[in-house]
């Protein structure tokens, strides 16, 4: 079975802040929305939009989302 990345289905949408930033909203399916901040600018923010989705895609084609717990390259542990 094919797995995919968590952030394969996810919508984003740029939202203003009260301190006159932008947010970017994060809705994944069957998750609740979370909120990246702060851009200072609509278009950092979507900015951002592009490049995660860029970087979802890629990491779903070279699989790198799928590590071990653990397996960021430290020495195994002995016991």
């Amino acid at each position: 079975m094919a797995r995919t990345h968590p952030h394969a289905e996810a919508s984003y949408r740029v939202v203003p802040r009260t301190d006159g930033s932008f947010g970017v909203e994060v809705t994944i399916p069957d998750t609740y929305p979370t909120t990246v901040s702060s851009f200072a600018t609509e278009a950092e923010a979507e900015a951002w939009i592009a490049k995660h989705k860029t970087r979802v895609e890629t990491d779903t084609s070279n699989n790198v989302w799928f590590r071990r717990q653990g397996s960021r390259g430290g020495p195994p542990t002995s016991r």
